[in-house]
């Protein structure tokens, strides 16, 4: 995991699919944030993930996937969330992330809205019934976004912040307004920011993630 500033508000931010953890850095969507991170307004913390092991792992069966899924959030919460909280002495952290980093930030986030203050998706995926083949269960059902939000009553849903970027172009334009839609049903908070005609990439991201951190200050 790398880890950007000193003090401010912390950011958990996802790499995309299968990514590195120097992958934000790499891509230039730190650079993007730079100001923040050199006021003292935010931390960034970068951890890799496990999609290699999990929801790409084709090998195995999608209960394994569902359970390697599990983990992974367990050392989020355990490792990760811990340490922000004892870095910056903040309680609730800001998940982000972009493509499949914006379903890891969306998923936590929804799944622990005790700890998230804020979640921020560019250009995410919410539906994991792609990579399950049509095999369901409990570990699936409360690791897909687009299924235990609907039912989830959860106080701490209402007390979030909640932004989904895409663009009329973007190939995850349809599961942002699904989002949308279940939050516009919950009367949750979020905002559906679809700017432009960009493609799902990189640059729009950058466009993206210093706005929406700027009003999240």
């Amino acid at each position: 995991m790398l880890v950007f500033g000193y003090a401010g508000r912390p950011v958990v931010l996802f790499a995309t699919s299968m990514g590195r953890y120097y992958e934000a850095k790499d891509r230039g969507l730190i650079d993007s944030v730079r100001w923040f991170v050199e006021n003292g307004d935010i931390t960034v913390y970068c951890p890799g993930n496990i999609d290699h092991r999990s929801w790409y792992n084709k090998e195995i069966h999608p209960a394994e996937r569902a359970e390697a899924q599990v983990s992974y959030d367990r050392f989020i919460q355990e490792e990760v969330y811990s340490r922000t909280v004892a870095e910056t002495g903040r309680k609730k952290i800001i998940t982000a992330g972009c493509s499949f980093g914006g379903y890891h930030a969306a998923n936590f986030g929804f799944r622990h809205p005790d700890l998230t203050q804020a979640i921020i998706s560019m250009s995410g995926i919410f539906d994991i019934s792609s990579h399950t083949g049509g095999f369901e269960n409990d570990s699936i059902y409360y690791n897909n976004p687009m299924a235990f939000l609907a039912a989830d009553n959860s106080q701490g849903l209402w007390e979030q912040k909640v932004i989904l970027g895409t663009t009329w172009t973007d190939i995850c334009l349809e599961q942002n307004q699904r989002l949308a839609g279940i939050l516009e049903r919950k009367n949750i908070m979020h905002w559906l920011d679809i700017r432009g005609d960009q493609p799902h990439d990189w640059p729009v991201w950058k466009q993206m993630f210093p706005h929406y951190i700027s009003t999240l200050l």
